[in-house]
């Protein structure tokens, strides 16, 4: 009976400390933030998509099948942008919100939810908070191609340091108290945190007489731009000689309008870049959207000039590392040459309309409309390709005969035209 009760003593201690342990175990698990999964883990790598020249991460939500996010430095909060999935999701919310950004309409009114698991790989968050749109308004993954689910990224940067490798399209996440930096890596500049967006001063533009024009410009990888320059009388920077007025893209409160335009020579460190293309918003549409700290700023650069480097950001030490990619260096900024705004529909997002035909451009003279449905681009089915793809065939080369195989109420139609630069 003695040894009865001993071993019914220590089968109790024994659920006594599997229970404690399974509780720390929990509240380990439980922990605020993004953390990696491995205990003694110091380094996470993901493959990444780029679509128009946006880092599209594949993502779960409460344990959902797989979903894609846009990684932006830009942003402070987890926003999904398709409600109809968060719906799907049974995502209940606690308050409503209004969310203000770029966009010539008014302020929008948002849903948050909390208490959510984000997981990417080998890195997960906990507890974490979403805003979620009424509406799809941004419409990503009609710009996209693919089905686009959200936009994340503060949270990420500021607890790893990020390397962003643009040729492989690899993402690294390395724990800040491990990293290293190595000149091999690339040159170093500093940046500045400011209401969680990461600025640079690195980037200086050159004037027609060799005149440094210092720039305090906004790391955002959630653009697809080179450059977007704030210009007027009362900024440094001017509009050049020569400009297309042009819709930009769309922001959270509507569209952006403004002018593109070339800027002859920019300058960061010994790395000199020339005849960028750069995106001059209405002020209307962008500037005075921003706070007063914002608006002191001179604009921002975007994905299609961090792509021709390897992008190391840490937060914590304030720097940035850019390595210069020798092929993508060579490569030169240039724009749509059709006068085609194309837009992604259907359920696989691989249906690509016209949404836009540019006055005067090829496309407008070839006889394109509003409304075309594309079949096929130079003999080949537009199902094979990428939106991203086919904006590449239309931006390649000055000069090249572009063939259009398309639909229009039911009726197929030829169209081919010489590509144009515009600007």
């Amino acid at each position: 009976m003695e040894n009865l009760l001993k071993l019914r003593l220590i089968a109790i201690l024994l659920i006594i400390s599997q229970l404690t342990f399974a509780q720390k175990e929990r509240k380990k698990d439980d922990r605020y933030g993004y953390h990696f999964i491995g205990k003694h883990q110091k380094v996470a790598k993901f493959d990444f998509d780029l679509h128009a020249n946006l880092i599209v991460l594949k993502a779960q939500l409460d344990g959902s099948d797989t979903l894609r996010f846009i990684l932006d430095t830009g942003v402070s909060s987890t926003i999904v942008t398709d409600p109809k999935r968060a719906l799907s999701l049974g995502v209940r919310y606690v308050r409503r919100v209004k969310i203000a950004g770029a966009g010539e309409g008014e302020a929008l009114m948002a849903n948050v939810s909390v208490g959510h698991t984000i997981r990417i790989g080998d890195v997960v968050a906990r507890q974490q908070s979403l805003v979620v749109l009424d509406d799809d308004v941004l419409q990503l993954s009609e710009f996209l191609g693919v089905p686009i689910h959200g936009i994340f990224g503060h949270d990420i940067f500021s607890n790893f340091v990020v390397t962003i490798d643009f040729e492989n399209k690899k993402l690294t996440l390395t724990d800040p108290k491990k990293f290293k930096y190595k000149k091999t890596m690339g040159t170093q500049y500093p940046i500045v945190l400011t209401q969680s967006k990461p600025y640079t001063d690195a980037i200086a533009m050159v004037s027609n007489d060799q005149k440094l024009i210092p720039m305090r410009l906004v790391i955002d990888t959630g653009a697809g731009h080179a450059l977007l320059l704030n210009a007027g009388e009362k900024e440094p920077i001017h509009l050049p000689d020569r400009v297309m007025r042009a819709n930009l893209g769309r922001g959270l409160n509507g569209e952006i309008n403004g002018n593109i335009g070339r800027v002859d020579k920019i300058k960061m460190g010994s790395i000199e870049m020339k005849n960028i293309l750069a995106s001059f918003p209405d002020s209307l549409s962008f500037s005075m959207k921003f706070t007063a700290d914002d608006t002191k700023r001179q604009g921002s650069i975007g994905c299609e000039l961090l792509r021709r480097f390897t992008v190391t950001l840490n937060y914590r030490d304030g720097y940035m590392i850019m390595k210069p990619l020798r092929n993508r260096m060579k490569e030169s900024f240039e724009h749509d040459m059709s006068g085609l705004d194309v837009r992604a529909k259907g359920d696989n997002f691989n249906q690509y309309v016209v949404n836009k035909v540019i006055e005067g451009s090829p496309a407008d003279a070839a006889g394109l409309q509003e409304g075309d449905e594309l079949i096929f681009v130079n003999g080949q089915n537009v199902k094979d390709l990428t939106i991203s793809e086919i904006y590449k065939i239309l931006s390649r080369k000055e000069g090249k005969e572009v063939e259009f195989f398309f639909r229009r109420k039911g009726e197929l139609k030829v169209a081919a035209f010489y590509l144009k630069r515009m600007i």
